[in-house]
């Protein structure tokens, strides 16, 4: 008789629940207040923020526009206002600066459903066949630039699933719900984490940006690695790890650099013996400088 092992239970053995989830809690807490904010206006008149995550307008002042949206404006022909550059702009250094995917792990509301439906995936025993290559996403994004551009209209904003499950969400419309449903049940049944990790636009135009982004996840104690592989088994971009991890053999520094990355933290989390953690994309150039000093 074979013994099921719960992922993670060496870290909350070792660090407890806490701790071995203090990425997740702060991730989930991230979203829900984003969603929090935008849900006061419509249910109690209170306008924090006017607007979606598209574009917005926070406390009568900030103005935040999704640069992946105002492109697509851009190749339409349009002429966007001013404060939609300047939204732009803000958005922009702030995920150059923070890593672009963690847009996709700490805001977009479509990975609660996501990370559900590989939840329950995993509770069940579900393993779905289908398989979608990873650059899927990237051509996803090509034509959707390129529907713009030929159409002058933002065709992809019609069907954006994210769009749709952002206003489902807040103003309770049906057909975001059942996009909401569409995605959890493809998730789980079709192919594991396609939608995000193989499909969205929106993921690969911010992977684009991480491939840049300054705060980076760092494997500074791969040393320390005991082949457990949970962090594997856990991340929504596996790919990455290896590299970080397994490459001090070939020169290969352990800091992720790959723009896939959502910095989402569940690694940090998961580790037992504490081999990640947040840092800076130069974090290795840093600690060689460091040691020469000392």
């Amino acid at each position: 008789m074979t013994t099921h092992v719960v992922l993670g239970s060496d870290a909350i053995k070792t660090k407890g629940w806490f701790k071995s989830h203090q990425w997740l809690l702060l991730r989930r807490s991230s979203q829900l207040i984003i969603l929090g904010v935008f849900l006061l206006g419509p249910l109690l008149n209170i306008w924090i923020v006017k607007g979606n995550l598209a574009s917005s307008l926070t406390l009568e002042t900030l103005p935040l526009t999704d640069p992946y949206l105002l492109l697509q404006v851009l190749l339409t022909g349009q002429a966007p206002e001013t404060t939609a550059l300047i939204g732009a702009a803000i958005v922009l250094v702030f995920y150059l600066l923070v890593g672009g995917r963690v847009y996709c792990s700490w805001v977009c509301p479509t990975n609660l459903i996501t990370d559900a439906a590989a939840y329950v995936q995993r509770k069940l025993g579900i393993k779905p066949k289908a398989r979608f290559p990873r650059n899927s996403r990237y051509w996803i994004l090509a034509l959707t630039l390129v529907l713009a551009l030929a159409s002058g209209t933002l065709m992809w904003e019609l069907v954006n699933p994210v769009s749709l499950v952002f206003r489902g969400i807040v103003f309770g419309l049906g057909m975001g719900w059942a996009v909401i449903v569409a995605i959890f049940l493809f998730d789980l049944f079709i192919s594991h984490r396609a939608w995000c990790g193989r499909l969205c636009p929106i993921g690969a135009f911010y992977g684009l940006i991480g491939h840049v982004g300054l705060t980076r996840i760092v494997a500074d104690k791969r040393d320390q690695c005991n082949d457990c592989m949970d962090c594997y088994d856990v991340c929504p971009e596996p790919q990455v790890i290896s590299p970080a991890l397994k490459g001090a053999e070939k020169n290969v520094g352990p800091v992720i650099k790959d723009g896939a990355c959502t910095n989402c933290g569940r690694c940090i989390d998961i580790c037992a013996q504490d081999v990640f953690h947040f840092g800076l994309r130069f974090q290795q150039k840093l600690n060689n400088e460091l040691k020469s000093v000392q």
